[in-house]
């Protein structure tokens, strides 16, 4: 199991489900679509006029067919019958800078595909659909009943759960899974559609689709046009094909309608899309453990590490492209842990979690469930030994993943454990890794990583206790110090040196016990060995006794409050949200109002500030107030907020009006309330969108893009 997938195990396992004694406010909830039928009378009374059975049907065309998952963490939409699809400038960021290079630099100025010979194709780009969901709960369940050790009772699921997918898309060239909700009482299957062949078609320039940077992300007021355009191409048979001269635009079951009309204070609105996770209905202690520990231990690493690396922008033009998109996405969750902790704070959100606990013990103890009430003392205990190897896992992740040398150190671990042999398929291990350092080394500046090596060394060893230390760290900095250890490991290692590498593979398997003996590998196995038998093992049996009491704890909990008003926790899986759009006050004498406007980009130029620079020609369109038919009279709208109930995932999402239109592009949360992971706050949890005014003003007078608007259904 790779890092990144335990990563992910562990952020779904450190999750609970709420105990349902607070009411669920009309904004809050991450609903599954194909249940909202018993939402229908709550939704029609806030403003929807479409019928429920519109917002997801698996038997007919529903809105749900142009609602995709894109590119695997965000999410986005169909807006023509071309395949032409709208997500965040965020969300096509990696594939963007992808296709740039620093001579044309795509990112910083643009890019506009004026003729469909020029959308540009991007290897390992996908987008998803989802087509059915079916609750397949009662077979599931009869299959597994009766069966309590863990082993016996997994493997009865997933060979249940095979068979339900495979018998769904026999025949096809469809995808499935069952998915589990509520831990493991619930789960539905899914058949999903996948396409491949995905290509650029345009994307506004930086000081556009990333105005304000890391100063403004998770604020409010915003000026942000997170926005950037991808094309679906599909085989003659409208169905998904590799990457070809042959393929065609795809032709989608459903695109949203754009509106031009605008929204008001008041107005109801949706977010379809796919959340990635929640924490929302966590323990106390969970709550209690990540408010005091460990999302202060996140900051304040991730902090550090965004220093250094901005220390190092002065060294050469190619370093800053090299490194900015590294400090954007570690500022992303260091600002949004900020929110998060304040916001825990001020909520008492854990004081709140244990007064339900309470009576969640009391009314099943009433009921004559004793054993399903004792879950929360259970829990309770599980989370207080799981406090110290967590903190650990936290440190090791932000700390000594944050070094680059042990990643490409670790990239040899395969080949030293392995023997490659002669011949043939000897020479492509070793061409596969000589490509490696080279794709290795065009991203990496030393000077920044030595720095780094150091400082997350002292870091990790300052904070975590000696038996998550390896003996052979321990004894380096206690002789030497970390910053004489530090330099004696990279004057040392081959790995600091594309040359060494090279010269090392290409007289390799005998330069083996050289590899063996290299200190930053050394240190890097040493390292890895700790985590993966002191910190990863001990986490994994407690998890297993978590994912066993909260399966019994949300089954008291659905037995006190039912599946109407109890949401499952987001798991990246199909979601619809509703609110209305609305201000907010973040604290004593401020209130801010629902939209921005192209008058608030010019307010905050600032031309000594790459975060801050505004386009010429913008400055020009809003000069002669030339904004075309996308404006509000005199007003260029450029975002708003609503009270809709977003998280991680629904970067891109469609925010749409009561009649099924689109009015606008999810892109974020406000700062103050980034706690909603966690905790609903209906009085300052707004997630924020980009006017689909704007963007269409940006593609149109500013880009000069007209083709796109043509294909598009404009309602005015």
């Amino acid at each position: 199991m790779t890092f990144r997938s335990e990563a992910r195990r562990l952020a779904a396992c450190l999750c609970l489900v709420c105990l349902g004694s607070n009411p669920v406010h009309a904004d809050e909830g991450l609903w599954l679509p194909f249940l909202l039928k018993q939402h229908e009378q709550t939704l029609v009374s806030l403003g929807l006029k479409i019928p429920v059975g519109s917002l997801f049907s698996n038997d007919t065309t529903s809105l749900k067919d142009a609602v995709v998952l894109f590119g695997g963490g965000c999410t986005g939409e169909l807006i023509s019958g071309s395949g032409l699809v709208l997500t965040n400038h965020h969300c096509g960021y990696g594939n963007i800078r992808r296709l740039s290079t620093v001579q044309n630099n795509y990112v910083e100025n643009g890019y506009w595909a004026m003729e469909p010979a020029a959308e540009l194709p991007c290897p390992g780009l996908s987008v998803t659909f989802v087509r059915s969901a079916t609750d397949v709960t009662d077979t599931v369940l009869q299959v597994i009943a009766g069966i309590s050790e863990e082993t016996s009772r997994n493997e009865k699921l997933g060979t249940v759960s095979a068979f339900l997918e495979e018998r769904a898309v026999a025949g096809t060239h469809q995808e499935a899974a069952v998915v589990s909700f509520y831990e493991g009482n619930r789960f539905y299957l899914f058949v999903t559609e996948t396409f491949t062949d995905i290509r650029l078609v345009g994307a506004p320039p930086a000081s556009v689709g990333n105005f304000g940077g890391d100063t403004d992300n998770w604020m409010w007021p915003r000026h942000t046009g997170d926005f950037s355009l991808f094309r679906i191409y599909a085989g003659p048979d409208n169905k998904p094909a590799k990457h070809g001269e042959a393929n065609v635009p795809y032709r989608p079951r459903h695109h949203f309608p754009v509106s031009l009309q605008g929204v008001r204070e008041g107005d109801f609105t949706m977010v379809y899309g796919f959340p990635g996770r929640t924490r929302q209905f966590a323990a106390s202690r969970l709550v209690d453990l990540v408010e005091k520990r460990i999302d202060p231990a996140r900051i304040a690493v991730r902090g550090r590490r965004m220093q250094l690396i901005a220390d190092g922008y002065g060294l050469s033009d190619t370093t800053r492209f090299i490194y900015e998109p590294k400090h954007k996405q570690l500022s992303n969750s260091w600002k949004k842990w900020q929110g998060e902790a304040g916001g825990l704070r001020r909520l008492q959100t854990a004081a709140n979690k244990r007064a339900e606990e309470r009576l969640y013990h009391e009314r099943l103890k009433a009921l004559g469930k004793p054993e399903l009430a004792e879950a929360v003392h259970e829990l309770d205990s599980a989370y207080l030994r799981l406090e110290e190897p967590y903190l650990a896992y936290i440190y090791y992740a932000e700390a000594i993943r944050g070094v680059d040398l042990f990643a490409l150190a670790r990239g040899f671990r395969q080949l030293f454990e392995a023997n490659p042999g002669e011949g043939d398929e000897a020479a492509k291990v070793l061409a596969a890794r000589h490509d490696a350092v080279n794709g290795f080394f065009s991203w990496y500046e030393p000077r920044i990583d030595r720095r780094m090596f150091e400082v997350m060394l002292r870091i990790y060893t300052d904070h975590v206790d000696n038996r998550y230390v390896p003996a052979m760290l321990r004894a380096g900095v206690a002789d030497d110090g970390h910053a004489t250890y530090a330099d004696r490991i990279f004057k040392n290692s081959v790995f600091t040196s594309a040359k060494s590498l090279h010269a090392l593979l290409d007289r390799y398997p005998k330069t083996k016990r050289k590899l063996a003996g290299d200190p930053v590998y050394r240190l890097a196995m040493a390292l890895d060995g700790v985590f993966r038998d002191s910190i990863l093992g001990p986490l994994r049996r407690l998890l297993g006794e978590i994912d066993i009491i909260e399966r019994r704890y949300l089954t008291g909990r659905l037995l006190l409050d039912g599946d109407t008003s109890l949401y499952p926790d987001a798991n990246s899986t199909l979601r619809l949200s509703y609110g209305r759009v609305q201000g907010y006050a973040p604290r004593n004498g401020v209130r801010y109002r629902y939209y921005t406007t192209l008058s608030g980009i010019m307010e905050k130029e600032d031309a000594d500030d790459p975060e801050f620079i505004v386009d010429r020609k913008l400055k020009a369109l809003y000069r002669e107030k030339d904004y075309g038919p996308y404006s509000d009279g005199d007003v260029m709208p450029v975002a708003f907020i609503a009270t809709n109930h977003t998280s991680g995932g629904n970067s891109g999402s469609p925010v749409i009006d009561g009649e099924g239109r689109l009015v606008g592009i999810n892109f974020d949360r406000v700062w103050e309330g980034t706690m909603s992971d966690y905790d609903f706050d209906p009085e300052r949890c707004r997630n924020i969108a980009v006017d689909i005014r704007y963007v269409l003003f940006v593609v149109d007078k500013m880009a000069g893009c007209s083709r796109l608007l043509d294909e598009m259904t404009i309602i005015r």
